[in-house]
């Protein structure tokens, strides 16, 4: 009676482990964007990415299809078609120069391509003889367990 019990909660124990190790082993990997071929001279593809960049930045978060159109628009040279500026935008990606984000509408996904938020530029601070004249004195530390004699 007692091997029928543990028996009944191994193999249930065995077959949730089994479906959770098949879930875990049928999702396909996660492409390496770092190894994205832009399918163009790496200078080239620097100065598409450049351009793209500005577009990106100057007209806010655009789904491929509006960037595509301003791309257009702006004259960004070296772009063949728009599955090529997919590959570019991807590659862009992978060199941390684009985020990709997911606006929920519905039911239904829109992917936004936008820029990352540029560091803001950190100014020398400006030494004045007020600000050295403004620092405090260091106290003497007090040992403890130790008494003063008088």
């Amino acid at each position: 009676m007692w091997f029928t019990r543990s028996g009944a909660v191994s193999r249930a124990t065995a077959a949730l482990s089994g479906s959770v190790f098949v879930r875990y082993f049928s999702q396909k990997r996660a492409v390496n964007v770092r190894k994205i071929n832009p399918k163009v001279p790496h200078q080239e593809a620097y100065s598409i990415a450049r351009d793209l960049y500005d577009v990106i930045r100057t007209h806010g978060p655009l789904t491929v299809g509006n960037t595509w159109t301003h791309a257009q628009e702006a004259g960004v040279s070296g772009l063949q078609s728009k599955t090529h500026m997919k590959i570019m935008l991807k590659w862009m990606r992978g060199r941390k120069m684009l985020k990709l984000l997911c606006n929920h509408v519905g039911s239904n996904k829109k992917f936004l391509h936008s820029t990352l938020p540029e560091e803001p530029q950190k100014e020398p601070p400006v030494s004045s003889t007020t600000e050295l004249n403004l620092q405090t004195v260091k106290r003497p530390v007090k040992l403890k367990g130790r008494k003063k004699s008088k």
